[in-house]
């Protein structure tokens, strides 16, 4: 019983921020303009990015995917 109590107290506010992010649209990434860059960042400093030696860019999300950008793995 204590555990469903508890629960309760943490479970349900984490499982509705959780779902208020999930429902958040990102529409801009950032990109390493590099021929061998694969990866789309959803902020300018992601981890992700630090490696860039060439300009890094903003486009859409929906841009980034056209260029054939999947989501980097640090987000």
């Amino acid at each position: 019983m204590k555990c469903k109590a508890l629960f309760l107290l943490i479970g349900i506010p984490f499982l509705s921020f959780t779902e208020n992010v999930k429902s958040y649209q990102q529409t801009s990434a950032y990109l390493c303009d590099s021929p061998g860059g694969a990866k789309y960042h959803y902020t300018k400093n992601c981890r992700g990015l630090s490696n860039c030696k060439h300009k890094i860019i903003k486009v859409s999300v929906s841009e980034a995917k056209k260029r054939g950008k999947t989501l980097c793995g640090w987000e």
